[in-house]
């Protein structure tokens, strides 16, 4: 039998940027998640009112795809995914998103695709895209994946 002292003492999580833990900006998305999933406020509204809060070079960006992402694929469903605009599909999963430049401190906005975005294209495939600025040329290569996307 063992002892008291013989015991292990629990893991204590360690990790993040500086080793002590999640950053204060891993935090607040956490945050934002838990929040998203208590509320019946998802939707267009949760996402219109994500690029609100955002800066301004940022919601341009972030209107810009929502409108674009309306226009090619309107059976991918509004809606906020750790405080950032998404698109899920019907059966509920996101298919792609938009996070601002300033939610990370990042010197870029980006789009992604999460793997039900089924994109697959040989052995690599984009599932991410650095945004600073968007171009009509951009604009209409993510509108070709956003409907690839959608199915």
């Amino acid at each position: 039998m063992s002892t008291t002292s013989e015991r292990r003492k629990p893991a204590t999580r360690t990790g993040g940027k500086e080793g002590n833990g999640f950053t204060a900006e891993e935090k607040a998305a956490v945050r934002a998640r838990a929040r998203e999933v208590k509320s019946a406020a998802e939707g267009e509204s949760a996402v219109l009112a994500a690029l609100a809060k955002m800066e301004p070079h940022d919601r341009k960006l972030g209107e810009r795809l929502h409108a674009m992402i309306q226009r090619t694929a309107p059976s991918l469903t509004p809606k906020t995914w750790y405080g950032m605009p998404a698109y899920s599909n019907k059966d509920g999963k996101v298919v792609c998103y938009f996070r601002n430049a300033t939610k990370f401190k990042e010197r870029y906005a980006m789009f992604g695709f999460n793997d039900v975005a089924m994109l697959d294209d040989g052995n690599v495939w984009p599932v991410a895209f650095a945004l600073k600025e968007l171009t009509a040329a951009d604009e209409a290569r993510i509108a070709k994946l956003v409907k690839q996307a959608a199915g």
